[in-house]
């Protein structure tokens, strides 16, 4: 004979802890990271010399995203986005005075 206290027993699931949950490390992440700051510079660095019109919106997203999750290379992001911002001056200066989108050197 059952008693009352043993049919009332049901199983419930323990909640799924941390350690249990499948997350990336924040190292990893924060290598992500990195190298996304690095690609940034590399991109606006690029950018002024030939097509900013490309390069310059990808550093500046690149950037953004390299300080949104924390980068260790917090300077090589903000030059990232910095040089980003000039190539895309460059491009308005550019067009404006030439009317064209490229570097024009010689008469």
């Amino acid at each position: 004979m059952t008693t009352l206290s043993q049919t009332a027993r049901t199983t419930v699931p323990a909640p799924a802890t941390a350690a249990e949950t499948p997350q990336r490390p924040a190292s990893r992440l924060r290598d992500h990271a990195d190298g996304m700051a690095v690609a940034s510079f590399v991109l606006g660095l690029l950018g002024t010399l030939a097509l900013n019109l490309l390069l310059g919106p990808c550093a500046l997203i690149l950037g953004g995203l390299a300080l949104a999750r924390g980068t260790n290379r917090r300077g090589r992001a903000l030059l990232g986005i910095a040089l980003g911002a000039v190539d895309l001056l460059l491009l308005a200066l550019l067009t404006t005075t030439d009317g064209t989108v490229s570097w024009h050197i010689g008469g």
